[in-house]
This record gives C-alpha cells, structure tokens and sequence, in this order.
C-alpha cells in the first residue's frame, strides 16, 4: 500500500474538483444557467430581502423613513385577531378549493379519456374558462348570481326551488362558498388536462388482467388508477396549494374580503394593510409570517406526502 503525501492528496482532490467542475461543459451549463439565476435572484431574492427589512421599521407610506422596531410588527401580527382570522379563512379557502377541483377534475378528466363524438372538442373547450382573463370571469359571475336579473336567481325560481332571490354575496357563508365554487370552476380544467395527461399513460393492460381477475370499477380505480396518478397528484397537491393560498384577484374583485371580512384571506389582508390601511411594515411582517408557514407547509408535505418517501418506508 503506497503512502500518500498531504501534497498528492491536495494535488488529487484539485485535479478532480477541475475535471468534475471546471470542465468546458459544466462552465457552459453554468453560463446558460446564470441569466435565469440572476433574474430570480432580482425578481425573488430581493424583494423578499426587502420585505424583511421593511418588517423591522415603521414606515406607513412609500418612500417615508422609518425608525427600527425589531420584532413589534410580528407582535402585532400574531396577536392581532384580524391576522388569526384571515389565515383560518385561508385554510378553509385552501381546502375547500382543492376538495372542489380535484372532484371536478378527476371526472372530467375520467370522462374526457372515453371515446365519444366530440372528443377533440371538449377537450379544447373545457381549457376556456382557465384561458379567459380573470376580470372577464368575475363580470361573468357577478351577473349570473345577481339578485336582480340574475339566470342562477331566476331559473331557481322558475323551477320552485326558492322563492326569492339568493344573495349569493351577501352573507358570509354563501359568499364564501360563491367565491369557492367560481375559482375552482375557473381552475379545475387546468387540473383536468393534466390528469388527463397522467391517465393515458396508465397501461390497458394493468385494466385488462383486473378485468380477468374479476375486479370491478371502484377496485381498478383504488388499486390502479390511484397509485399510478400518485406522483401527478403530489405535485398538484403542493404546487396548487400554494397558488391556491395567494390567490388574491378572484377574492377581491368579487368581495373585497366582505361582507364583514368573511372572505378575507391572508394575501386580502396583507393588500387592505398595506395599501388601504397605510400600514407598510405590518404588511411585509405579515408576508414573511405567511412565507415562514407556507415554507413549514411545503417541508412538511414533502417529507409525509412524497411517493418517494412512502416507498423508503415500505
């Protein structure tokens, strides 16, 4: 066995740190990578780093100077009952969405993949409603749900299912679930085409032998279709989370966050402290805050959820 000097192994491990990093291909990999990095770096890494200065000062206006307060805006935040109740709205705004479009997304997606007349065509309209720009779509709603002239209103009272017109915006509770049920509607095709996608790469034949083997719907359903789509469901389940948890738009121009701050979410809260209230520290520390819980949320739906990780455990 060859005694290896503290010079050879210095000269080793700098040979191969050059040849593994310092190669001709790997600068060019880093070179062709470095404009996107630089970008999110000025697009992401740099407002964040200045709503986290902001946080720690008490600047109300744009522009204003500010005093250092440390840690008060988060106090404030997390004592504030406002704060509390926005983000138990946004948990609820967050599974209701998700339990909605995954429903209407498996059965159009389930129906989509049979053979019909107009096939081709539905699945090119059933992506319109998620193309249509959201202003459009809140035009679209407030005048079918209108109290006065609505069609839901008069066609529920044309069949006798009520007697008079539903104010669908104006209680918590039917404002709530109206804003729900028009954002998965605008958002559930999205999801259906990608499950889609996720179903006609599951092989017939895996149907066929549980055909032969005496198995009914529900079964290839539970023991087929499920655990194949369950790489594409968790990337749903994370990623449509977290968008669905800053939607702002729709909840805005339908409500905004009314009646009585029923439907105010956390992203509605930040906005009205922010730009209505002249609150701009309060705001950027109730950013971070929702940053830091949408970060521990991702952590933790990753290290329980991944299919990864349930097949190191079996």
């Amino acid at each position: 066995m060859r005694n290896t000097t503290p010079s050879t192994a210095r000269a080793r491990a700098w040979a191969s740190f050059r040849s593994e990093w310092l190669s001709t291909n790997t600068l060019m990999g880093y070179a062709f990578v470095l404009p996107l990095v630089l970008w999110l770096a000025a697009t992401i890494l740099y407002p964040l780093l200045k709503s986290i200065q902001l946080s720690v000062l008490n600047i109300k206006f744009i522009g204003t100077p500010g005093e250092y307060v440390g840690l008060d805006n988060y106090q404030r935040a997390l004592t504030s009952p406002y704060f509390r109740a926005a983000l138990q709205n946004s948990a609820i705004w967050v599974v209701g969405n998700a339990v909605v479009q995954t429903v209407l997304a498996f059965a159009a997606a389930l129906i989509l993949k049979q053979q019909f007349v107009g096939n081709r065509i539905a699945r090119i309209w059933i992506i319109l409603s998620w193309v249509v720009p959201t202003v459009v779509v809140v035009i679209i709603w407030r005048w079918l749900l209108s109290a006065s002239g609505g069609i839901v209103n008069y066609s529920l009272q044309s069949l006798g299912i009520i007697d008079q017109p539903v104010g669908f915006f104006s209680t918590g509770n039917t404002a709530f679930i109206s804003v729900i049920l028009i954002n998965s509607w605008r958002w559930f095709p999205f999801n259906a085409v990608i499950l889609l996608a996720a179903l006609q790469r599951i092989p017939a034949e895996l149907y066929e032998a549980a055909s032969v083997d005496g198995a009914n719907v529900l079964q290839k359903f539970r023991f087929i279709t499920l655990p194949s789509l369950q790489p594409v469901l968790f990337v749903m389940g994370l990623i449509g989370t977290l968008l669905s948890f800053n939607v702002f738009d729709v909840i805005w121009l339908l409500t905004g966050g009314g009646p009585s701050r029923a439907t105010t979410t956390l992203p509605v809260l930040i906005y009205d402290t922010a730009f209505k209230k002249y609150r701009l520290s309060q705001a950027a520390a109730m950013s971070v805050l929702t940053g830091i819980i949408l970060l521990i949320f991702a952590a933790l739906f990753i290290r329980f959820m991944s299919p990864a990780s349930d097949s190191d455990e079996r």
